[in-house]
Protein backbone atom coordinates (compact mmCIF):
# COMPACT_ATOMS: atom_id res chain seq x y z
CA UNK A 1 0.00 0.00 0.00
CA UNK A 2 0.88 3.76 -0.85
CA UNK A 3 2.18 6.05 2.22
CA UNK A 4 -0.81 7.97 2.51
CA UNK A 5 1.31 10.66 3.95
CA UNK A 6 3.01 11.48 1.09
CA UNK A 7 2.86 15.30 0.13
CA UNK A 8 2.48 16.29 -3.50
CA UNK A 9 5.35 18.79 -4.42
CA UNK A 10 4.60 19.54 -8.45
CA UNK A 11 6.38 16.85 -10.86
CA UNK A 12 8.61 18.22 -13.55
CA UNK A 13 6.06 17.84 -16.44
CA UNK A 14 4.06 20.16 -14.66
CA UNK A 15 4.60 23.41 -13.02
CA UNK A 16 2.35 24.00 -9.81
CA UNK A 17 1.66 27.20 -7.92
CA UNK A 18 2.15 26.92 -3.90
CA UNK A 19 -1.52 27.83 -3.49
CA UNK A 20 -2.22 24.76 -5.68
CA UNK A 21 -0.01 22.44 -3.91
CA UNK A 22 -1.28 23.75 -0.79
CA UNK A 23 -5.08 22.84 -1.50
CA UNK A 24 -3.89 19.27 -3.14
CA UNK A 25 -2.15 18.63 0.14
CA UNK A 26 -5.16 19.68 1.97
CA UNK A 27 -7.22 17.71 0.43
CA UNK A 28 -5.68 14.94 0.63
CA UNK A 29 -5.17 15.70 4.55
CA UNK A 30 -8.63 15.85 5.03
CA UNK A 31 -9.74 13.43 2.40
CA UNK A 32 -12.34 15.56 0.62
CA UNK A 33 -12.80 15.94 -3.09
CA UNK A 34 -11.21 18.62 -4.36
CA UNK A 35 -12.75 21.17 -7.05
CA UNK A 36 -10.55 22.68 -9.24
CA UNK A 37 -12.14 25.47 -11.62
CA UNK A 38 -10.57 27.51 -14.79
CA UNK A 39 -11.14 28.10 -18.11
CA UNK A 40 -10.22 25.67 -20.69
CA UNK A 41 -6.24 25.01 -21.46
CA UNK A 42 -5.17 26.14 -17.55
CA UNK A 43 -3.77 22.21 -17.00
CA UNK A 44 -6.27 21.04 -14.81
CA UNK A 45 -6.96 17.50 -16.57
CA UNK A 46 -3.47 17.66 -16.53
CA UNK A 47 -3.02 17.75 -12.91
CA UNK A 48 -4.57 15.04 -11.67
CA UNK A 49 -2.41 13.08 -13.51
CA UNK A 50 0.50 15.22 -12.07
CA UNK A 51 -0.71 13.53 -8.97
CA UNK A 52 -0.65 10.32 -9.76
CA UNK A 53 2.66 10.57 -11.35
CA UNK A 54 4.61 12.61 -8.12
CA UNK A 55 2.64 10.04 -5.75
CA UNK A 56 2.76 6.58 -7.89
CA UNK A 57 -0.43 5.79 -8.09
CA UNK A 58 -2.96 4.68 -10.53
CA UNK A 59 -4.98 7.68 -12.50
CA UNK A 60 -8.73 6.46 -12.97
CA UNK A 61 -10.85 9.38 -14.92
CA UNK A 62 -14.35 9.73 -15.42
CA UNK A 63 -14.78 11.70 -18.24
CA UNK A 64 -18.16 13.67 -18.12
CA UNK A 65 -20.29 14.35 -20.83
CA UNK A 66 -24.35 15.71 -20.90
CA UNK A 67 -25.74 12.53 -21.05
CA UNK A 68 -23.40 11.29 -18.17
CA UNK A 69 -25.80 9.61 -15.37
CA UNK A 70 -24.51 9.60 -11.50
CA UNK A 71 -25.33 5.65 -11.97
CA UNK A 72 -23.18 4.64 -14.34
CA UNK A 73 -20.35 5.99 -12.19
CA UNK A 74 -20.84 3.38 -9.34
CA UNK A 75 -21.92 0.21 -11.39
CA UNK A 76 -24.17 -1.27 -14.73
CA UNK A 77 -26.40 -3.90 -14.49
CA UNK A 78 -26.15 -5.48 -18.36
CA UNK A 79 -29.77 -6.76 -18.87
CA UNK A 80 -29.13 -6.87 -22.29
CA UNK A 81 -26.51 -9.21 -22.04
CA UNK A 82 -28.20 -11.45 -19.32
CA UNK A 83 -31.73 -11.70 -21.66
CA UNK A 84 -29.29 -12.93 -24.54
CA UNK A 85 -27.50 -15.54 -22.13
CA UNK A 86 -31.07 -16.71 -21.16
CA UNK A 87 -31.83 -17.55 -25.14
CA UNK A 88 -28.92 -18.76 -26.66
CA UNK A 89 -25.81 -18.43 -23.95
CA UNK A 90 -24.47 -21.51 -21.57
CA UNK A 91 -23.99 -19.03 -18.33
CA UNK A 92 -26.28 -19.71 -15.64
CA UNK A 93 -28.05 -16.55 -15.54
CA UNK A 94 -29.15 -16.44 -11.71
CA UNK A 95 -25.93 -15.69 -10.96
CA UNK A 96 -26.81 -11.92 -11.95
CA UNK A 97 -23.28 -10.90 -10.30
CA UNK A 98 -21.74 -11.40 -13.64
CA UNK A 99 -23.92 -8.89 -15.16
CA UNK A 100 -22.67 -6.10 -13.10
CA UNK A 101 -19.98 -3.88 -13.91
CA UNK A 102 -18.70 -1.49 -11.92
CA UNK A 103 -17.89 2.57 -13.61
CA UNK A 104 -15.16 4.59 -12.75
CA UNK A 105 -16.20 5.21 -9.44
CA UNK A 106 -16.86 1.78 -8.29
CA UNK A 107 -13.53 0.45 -9.59
CA UNK A 108 -11.77 3.04 -7.85
CA UNK A 109 -13.82 2.12 -4.78
CA UNK A 110 -12.33 -1.44 -5.07
CA UNK A 111 -9.04 -0.64 -5.86
CA UNK A 112 -6.63 -2.86 -4.14
CA UNK A 113 -3.84 0.35 -4.18
CA UNK A 114 -5.15 3.86 -3.18
CA UNK A 115 -5.49 5.72 -6.82
CA UNK A 116 -6.68 9.20 -7.45
CA UNK A 117 -10.05 9.64 -9.17
CA UNK A 118 -10.68 12.47 -11.63
CA UNK A 119 -14.06 13.10 -12.16
CA UNK A 120 -13.60 15.52 -15.34
CA UNK A 121 -15.72 18.63 -16.28
CA UNK A 122 -18.72 17.47 -14.00
CA UNK A 123 -20.31 21.06 -15.15
CA UNK A 124 -21.51 19.55 -18.43
CA UNK A 125 -23.83 16.91 -16.86
CA UNK A 126 -27.07 17.92 -14.94
CA UNK A 127 -27.71 19.52 -12.16
CA UNK A 128 -28.86 16.91 -10.14
CA UNK A 129 -25.38 14.84 -11.14
CA UNK A 130 -23.47 16.17 -8.47
CA UNK A 131 -26.61 15.87 -5.75
CA UNK A 132 -26.78 12.56 -6.65
CA UNK A 133 -22.82 11.58 -6.12
CA UNK A 134 -23.03 13.57 -2.45
CA UNK A 135 -23.60 10.65 -0.15
CA UNK A 136 -21.36 8.35 -2.21
CA UNK A 137 -18.40 10.37 -1.90
CA UNK A 138 -18.91 11.36 1.37
CA UNK A 139 -19.26 7.91 2.65
CA UNK A 140 -16.84 6.79 0.35
CA UNK A 141 -19.59 3.13 -0.70
CA UNK A 142 -22.87 1.95 -2.34
CA UNK A 143 -25.40 -0.22 -2.62
CA UNK A 144 -26.22 -2.60 -5.14
CA UNK A 145 -29.70 -3.71 -4.84
CA UNK A 146 -29.60 -6.40 -7.45
CA UNK A 147 -27.13 -8.22 -5.29
CA UNK A 148 -27.70 -6.82 -2.35
CA UNK A 149 -23.80 -5.99 -2.34
CA UNK A 150 -22.37 -3.07 -0.41
CA UNK A 151 -19.36 -1.67 -2.00
CA UNK A 152 -16.95 0.05 0.50
CA UNK A 153 -13.72 1.58 -0.79
CA UNK A 154 -10.61 -0.52 0.17
CA UNK A 155 -8.52 2.51 0.18
CA UNK A 156 -10.27 5.93 -0.17
CA UNK A 157 -9.42 7.57 -3.16
CA UNK A 158 -7.86 11.12 -3.85
CA UNK A 159 -10.83 12.65 -5.73
CA UNK A 160 -10.27 15.45 -8.17
CA UNK A 161 -12.97 17.13 -9.74
CA UNK A 162 -12.86 19.63 -12.57
CA UNK A 163 -15.01 21.87 -13.22
CA UNK A 164 -14.97 24.70 -16.52
CA UNK A 165 -17.31 27.31 -14.96
CA UNK A 166 -20.24 26.37 -17.36
CA UNK A 167 -22.93 26.42 -15.17
CA UNK A 168 -23.02 26.56 -11.56
CA UNK A 169 -22.60 23.49 -9.12
CA UNK A 170 -25.04 23.08 -5.88
CA UNK A 171 -24.40 24.74 -3.13
CA UNK A 172 -24.68 21.12 -1.20
CA UNK A 173 -21.68 19.74 -3.26
CA UNK A 174 -19.61 22.73 -3.01
CA UNK A 175 -19.60 22.15 0.79
CA UNK A 176 -18.35 19.12 0.22
CA UNK A 177 -15.01 20.10 -1.43
CA UNK A 178 -11.59 21.82 -1.47
CA UNK A 179 -11.86 24.76 -3.93
CA UNK A 180 -9.43 26.28 -6.11
CA UNK A 181 -9.41 28.31 -9.23
CA UNK A 182 -6.51 28.19 -11.38
CA UNK A 183 -6.12 31.22 -12.70
CA UNK A 184 -4.46 31.73 -16.21
CA UNK A 185 -0.82 31.65 -16.25
CA UNK A 186 1.05 35.40 -16.44
CA UNK A 187 3.87 35.76 -18.89
CA UNK A 188 6.64 34.61 -16.31
CA UNK A 189 4.52 31.97 -14.89
CA UNK A 190 3.52 30.79 -18.75
CA UNK A 191 7.95 31.04 -19.48
CA UNK A 192 8.33 28.08 -16.96
CA UNK A 193 5.24 25.92 -18.30
CA UNK A 194 6.76 26.92 -21.87
CA UNK A 195 10.54 25.94 -20.67
CA UNK A 196 9.07 22.00 -19.60
CA UNK A 197 8.05 21.33 -23.06
CA UNK A 198 9.91 23.10 -25.55
CA UNK A 199 13.48 23.84 -23.43
CA UNK A 200 15.65 25.58 -24.97
CA UNK A 201 14.02 27.44 -27.09
CA UNK A 202 15.49 30.66 -29.00
CA UNK A 203 14.80 33.65 -26.75
CA UNK A 204 13.41 36.53 -29.32
CA UNK A 205 11.17 33.84 -30.93
CA UNK A 206 9.71 32.98 -27.57
CA UNK A 207 9.15 36.82 -26.59
CA UNK A 208 7.24 37.49 -30.25
CA UNK A 209 5.60 34.53 -29.97
CA UNK A 210 4.60 35.73 -26.09
CA UNK A 211 3.28 39.08 -27.15
CA UNK A 212 1.14 38.13 -30.23
CA UNK A 213 -0.38 35.76 -27.70
CA UNK A 214 -1.16 37.64 -25.10
CA UNK A 215 -1.89 40.34 -27.11
CA UNK A 216 -4.80 38.59 -28.87
CA UNK A 217 -6.11 37.18 -25.39
CA UNK A 218 -6.62 40.95 -24.46
CA UNK A 219 -8.67 41.71 -27.75
CA UNK A 220 -12.17 42.47 -26.93
CA UNK A 221 -15.11 39.98 -28.39
CA UNK A 222 -13.06 37.09 -28.78
CA UNK A 223 -14.73 34.34 -28.19
CA UNK A 224 -12.30 31.54 -27.47
CA UNK A 225 -9.36 32.65 -26.00
CA UNK A 226 -6.65 30.66 -27.25
CA UNK A 227 -5.02 28.53 -24.28
CA UNK A 228 -1.58 27.20 -22.57
CA UNK A 229 -1.71 24.39 -24.78
CA UNK A 230 -2.33 25.81 -27.92
CA UNK A 231 0.42 28.29 -27.42
CA UNK A 232 2.45 25.09 -26.89
CA UNK A 233 1.56 23.86 -30.23
CA UNK A 234 1.63 27.15 -31.58
CA UNK A 235 5.42 27.30 -30.98
CA UNK A 236 6.14 24.08 -32.29
CA UNK A 237 4.64 25.26 -35.27
CA UNK A 238 6.74 27.94 -35.61
CA UNK A 239 10.11 25.45 -34.83
CA UNK A 240 9.03 23.65 -37.12
CA UNK A 241 7.85 25.94 -40.28
CA UNK A 242 11.25 27.83 -39.90
CA UNK A 243 9.36 30.89 -38.84
CA UNK A 244 11.56 34.00 -38.25
CA UNK A 245 10.79 35.86 -34.79
CA UNK A 246 10.62 39.33 -37.04
CA UNK A 247 7.60 37.70 -39.15
CA UNK A 248 5.82 36.85 -36.08
CA UNK A 249 4.30 39.88 -35.39
CA UNK A 250 3.70 41.28 -38.62
CA UNK A 251 2.68 38.08 -40.53
CA UNK A 252 1.05 35.81 -37.56
CA UNK A 253 1.32 32.50 -39.53
CA UNK A 254 -0.37 29.70 -38.49
CA UNK A 255 -2.98 31.37 -36.46
CA UNK A 256 -5.58 28.40 -36.73
CA UNK A 257 -4.07 26.83 -34.27
CA UNK A 258 -4.43 29.67 -31.62
CA UNK A 259 -8.19 31.12 -32.86
CA UNK A 260 -10.76 28.10 -33.68
CA UNK A 261 -13.74 29.71 -34.73
CA UNK A 262 -14.38 32.18 -37.92
CA UNK A 263 -15.81 35.12 -35.82
CA UNK A 264 -12.17 35.36 -33.84
CA UNK A 265 -10.85 34.94 -36.37
CA UNK A 266 -12.38 38.13 -38.43
CA UNK A 267 -11.61 40.43 -34.79
CA UNK A 268 -8.47 39.89 -34.66
CA UNK A 269 -8.17 41.19 -38.33
CA UNK A 270 -10.29 43.99 -38.06
CA UNK A 271 -8.46 44.54 -34.76
CA UNK A 272 -4.88 44.39 -36.81
CA UNK A 273 -6.20 46.46 -39.53
CA UNK A 274 -7.94 49.35 -37.29
CA UNK A 275 -4.79 49.45 -35.22
CA UNK A 276 -2.82 53.35 -34.49
CA UNK A 277 -1.19 53.75 -38.32
CA UNK A 278 -1.58 49.59 -39.29
CA UNK A 279 -3.36 50.81 -42.39
CA UNK A 280 -0.52 53.41 -43.50
CA UNK A 281 2.20 50.77 -42.78
CA UNK A 282 0.89 48.12 -44.73
CA UNK A 283 -2.00 49.65 -46.96
CA UNK A 284 -2.47 46.22 -48.58
CA UNK A 285 -2.96 44.61 -45.02
CA UNK A 286 -6.64 42.97 -45.41
CA UNK A 287 -5.79 42.06 -49.08
CA UNK A 288 -3.70 39.21 -47.19
CA UNK A 289 -5.74 38.12 -44.99
CA UNK A 290 -5.03 34.46 -46.41
CA UNK A 291 -1.93 34.67 -43.98
CA UNK A 292 -3.66 34.96 -40.96
CA UNK A 293 -6.07 32.07 -41.83
CA UNK A 294 -3.85 29.57 -42.57
CA UNK A 295 -3.93 26.75 -40.21
CA UNK A 296 -1.06 24.30 -39.62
Amino acid sequence: MKDNKQKYQGSNKYIVSDELMNSVNIAIALEKPLLIKGEPGTGKTMLAQSIADALGMELIIWNIKSTTKAQEGLYVYDTVQRLYDSQFGDNDVANIKQYIKLGKLGAAFSAREKVILLIDEIDKADMEFPNDLLWELDQMSFYIPETKEQVSAVNRPIVIITSNAEKELPDAFLRRCIFHYIAFPDPAEMEKIIGVHHPGLERKLLEQAMDSFYMIRNIPNIQKKPSTSELIDWLQALVIGGISPNKIKNELPFMGILLKKNEDLDTLLNQLYNSKGQNKKNPNYKSGASTYYSGY
